[in-house]
């Protein structure tokens, strides 16, 4: 306690000491743990499923290896073959993916869903908190009569009512209300659905808002459009299940031609639900450890510094026969207390730093929602310092521990010296901090180029004044006509409207419907996996002109183009160069159900647009008229001669004249919607950006020490110098030189190791390689400038060195 008290009055004495010392530690250990906080919700914390590493999904691949143009479901058929034969399972189910909206007067809310066979809840371990589960009876061909709220939706939108339990409620496409039978216990999230992805309002991090019972249709048994998840046998491995799923599905596509082509790919379910988030956290993990090594350099060269500073009060206390160890034990109490209040500080910037985090992540990292700072982040903080601690006490405390009190008494005088050794070791840690803040800079000059790259790609389409909102009719095709064609004259009568438009698969929303066809002039595939599989669109008239997308050849939609007329399309120009090379597409025809029906002519050809992705050159792509194609739900586009937003409350007024009951939800901007597109680009960006700005602040600050040092250990060397006939100018160059190597030193080093780290940024980067050569230059010699700016201080102070006042005590 004793210890603790003389720690406690020589950091009051020193408090510019003890804050920049303690808040060097706070930024590094917040960073860290901040960061931290977002791997432990998003990808430590387990599913809330029984032993979820048993669980597998069952993806398709083809048997041949080749990249698949889009996913492939599975057949009732096959995965109720393995459900029989499999030995290595303890159960397998199958699941769909859905959407719908919860009838209401006043504006119909949307919510996503799950349809699963009788073998989902007892696969995944599911139970029900409230009410009960799906019994057999519930599981049988005919409207779906008893669904199972999620916990979240069930507070969200009934209050956490328990009364719901027994009620109906009304659901858009059901024709019978069905019964809530129970509440599902909170957290569980949707499995992935890869055939479903495109389609509007999939959020495969989301909670489950109601679960169904769904039945195999003895009719459409062969059809493939299941997912299907497995729970492997205690003692079994992915391996060993994988052999025997591929034995089954081998035998069954002798049997089926429908199935030939394909294979299972055994996928653990955590590792499927946490990629995303690892090729976003993991990258963010290794910047702020960067910046925790930063800090921990600084607070030693801080402690370092200031133990040298204090050798003459060592030399005394030992002399007046304090004991070594006591000395020792002092000295690293001071270090831990000020490491305990850099943790401290960084507990709290964690918490701090972890709210922003959230609040600029946006889409960018999965399962948001799930993330917090508690206790398990502060013991982090606290456990960090105390290490920090250890690494930036324990020189000054041996080198005190090593004293010789008779060599220091005689060599006092106004300030401590700093041998030779450890002036090298300040230089070399600073030598490393400047290493590894490049690393940060190169990171975040590589990402920055990256954003103006893509900002200078043409999209192909126009952006600026298009407001966007998914609208839909929930009450039924027999009203979908009348409704849109209302909904659109309405709305494109308003002032200030250019163009209002229905679209399926608005650019970067990733909608599109993924359908496999047969192209007039291309050869009839001969299996399943090697038909033509392409992504559909569909749209109303006056949509590309909205668009700005440019029409090559043929037509236009027309509003004649409905279910009473032949079946048209428009493809894009990357569809007419890869399966139309030397001639025109207009008249050609497309199959969807095999060349002995009806085909769609093609009537259009327009022009490129990156309509999935700006990162991504154009793919080829099909537009149907939506009037032929009548997507249940779509966006509602508009073009505006002022700001879209204002138009907000107007376009709202007319879709509820046209029917109150219409859902009307995701109002943005196309500009905002590109935005979201880039989240995990200008996320990464920004948080490797704010690491660098801290870094490169720290390792300023430890040149700035380094040098200050290093002129206060030479003040009698740089007296001497002046008393020879040295001028100011040659004392300057002495010292500037010296730090000017510290930091090209620093400098080289940085180049070498951020070509090595910036390689993991590679997923994010676009038409920008990880040794960039202008970054790796530009940052370089925008570093060296900063640098040197730093070194000014210590340089002037040296030229001011009086040489009577330096050798006084000679």
């Amino acid at each position: 306690m004793q210890d603790l008290r003389f720690a406690v009055r020589m950091l009051r004495k020193q408090p510019g000491f003890s804050v920049i010392a303690a808040l060097t530690l706070a930024l590094g250990i917040g960073a860290t743990a901040a960061v931290f906080s977002l791997i432990q919700g998003v990808l430590l914390t387990p599913p809330p499923y029984e032993k979820p590493d048993q669980l597998m999904l069952i993806p398709a691949k083809r048997v041949d290896g080749k990249k698949m143009d889009s996913p492939r479901d599975w057949a009732a058929q096959q995965w109720l073959e393995w459900q029989k034969d499999g030995k290595s399972f303890q159960g397998i189910a199958a699941y769909l993916w859905t959407f719908n909206f919860l009838i209401r007067d006043d504006g119909s809310q949307s919510m996503q869903g799950m349809f699963v066979t009788k073998d989902y809840p007892r696969v995944m371990g599911l139970k029900p908190m409230m009410g009960r589960g799906f019994q057999d009876s519930d599981f049988s061909n005919g409207p779906v009569k008893a669904i199972v709220l999620g916990y979240e939706f069930w507070q969200r939108t009934f209050g956490g009512d328990p009364q719901i339990i027994g009620k109906t409620v009304r659901i858009s496409r059901w024709d019978t209300p069905p019964t809530v039978i129970g509440v599902m216990a909170p957290g569980a999230r949707f499995l992935p659905s890869p055939g479903d992805a495109k389609e509007p309002n999939y959020d495969v991090n989301a909670t489950v808002d109601f679960w169904a019972p769904a039945y195999p249709d003895p009719k459409s048994i062969k059809e493939a459009y299941w997912d299907v998840v497995a729970r492997l046998k205690d003692g079994v491995t992915a391996q060993q299940a994988q052999q025997e799923l591929t034995v089954l599905a081998a035998n069954e596509a002798q049997g089926e031609k429908k199935f030939e082509g394909f294979t299972p790919q055994l996928e653990p379910l955590t590792d499927e639900m946490n990629q995303d988030g690892k090729r976003i956290l993991l990258p963010l993990l290794g910047a702020s450890a960067l910046v925790l090594l930063i800090a921990c350099g600084n607070a030693a060269a801080l402690l370092l510094v200031r133990g040298l500073q204090r050798q003459q009060e060592y030399g005394v206390r030992i002399a007046m026969g304090m004991g070594r160890m006591a000395l020792l034990r002092k000295v690293m109490t001071e270090s831990l207390l000020l490491a305990l209040i850099g943790g401290a500080l960084g507990g709290g910037l964690a918490v701090g730093a972890v709210k922003l985090f959230k609040a600029i992540a946006g889409h960018a990292v999965p399962r948001l929602d799930g993330v917090t700072a508690g206790w398990q982040v502060l013991g982090l903080g606290l456990g960090v310092a105390v290490l920090a601690a250890f690494v930036a006490g324990v020189i000054p405390a041996l080198r005190a521990f090593r004293l010789d009190p008779m060599e220091v008494l005689k060599s006092a005088g106004p300030k401590g010296t700093a041998g030779t050794g450890e002036r090298r070791l300040l230089q070399g840690v600073t030598v490393l901090q400047t290493a590894l803040t490049l690393a940060l800079l190169v990171g975040a000059g590589l990402l920055i180029r990256t954003m103006v790259k893509i900002a200078e790609v043409p999209s192909g389409y126009s952006m600026g004044r298009i407001l966007t909102m998914s609208v839909t009719d929930v009450q039924g095709y027999s009203t979908w006509g009348n409704f849109h064609r209302q909904a659109l004259q309405r709305v494109q009568a308003l002032p200030g409207v250019q163009y209002a438009a229905f679209a399926w698969g608005v650019p970067l929303t990733g909608n599109n419907w993924p359908a496999t066809m047969e192209v007039e002039g291309q050869p009839p595939a001969m299996k399943e996996s090697d038909k033509i599989a392409l992504p559909m669109r569909a749209a109303t008239p006056d949509y590309f002109k909205l668009m700005g997308i440019a029409s090559i050849d043929g037509r236009e939609f027309r509003d004649t183009d409905d279910n009473k007329a032949p079946n048209v399309a428009i493809v894009n120009k990357a569809f007419v160069d890869r399966y139309f090379p030397n001639g025109s597409a207009v008249g050609r025809k497309l199959w969807f159900n095999g060349r002995d029906k009806p085909g769609i002519e093609i009537v259009g050809e327009i022009a490129n647009g990156r309509t999935d992705d700006l990162t991504q050159a154009a793919l080829p792509e099909v537009y149907l008229p939506l009037w032929q194609a009548t997507a249940f739900s779509k966006h509602l586009v508009i073009r505006t001669a002022a700001d879209p937003r204002t138009m907000v409350a107007q376009v709202e007024r007319e879709l509820r004249a046209v029917d109150p009951t219409a859902a009307i939800e995701n109002v943005r901007t196309l500009e905002q919607i590109r935005d979201e597109s880039l989240s995990s680009r200008t996320f990464a960006m920004s948080l490797l950006m704010g690491f660098a700005v801290v870094g490169s602040v720290l390792t300023l600050v430890g040149i700035y020490g380094v040098l200050s040092l290093s002129v206060a250990s030479r003040r009698k060397e740089l007296a001497i110098r002046s008393a020879m006939g040295a001028q100011q100018g040659d004392i300057r160059k002495l010292i500037f030189g010296e730090g000017f190597r510290l930091i090209a030193g620093g400098v080289i080093a940085g180049v070498v190791l951020a070509i090595v780290l910036s390689r993991v940024l590679k997923s994010f980067l676009f038409e920008v390689q990880p040794n960039d050569p202008a970054t790796l230059i530009v940052v370089g010699a925008l570093f060296v400038g900063v640098g040197l700016l730093a070194c000014w201080a210590p340089v002037r102070r040296a030229s001011t060195v009086d040489p009577l006042e330096a050798l006084r005590y000679e």
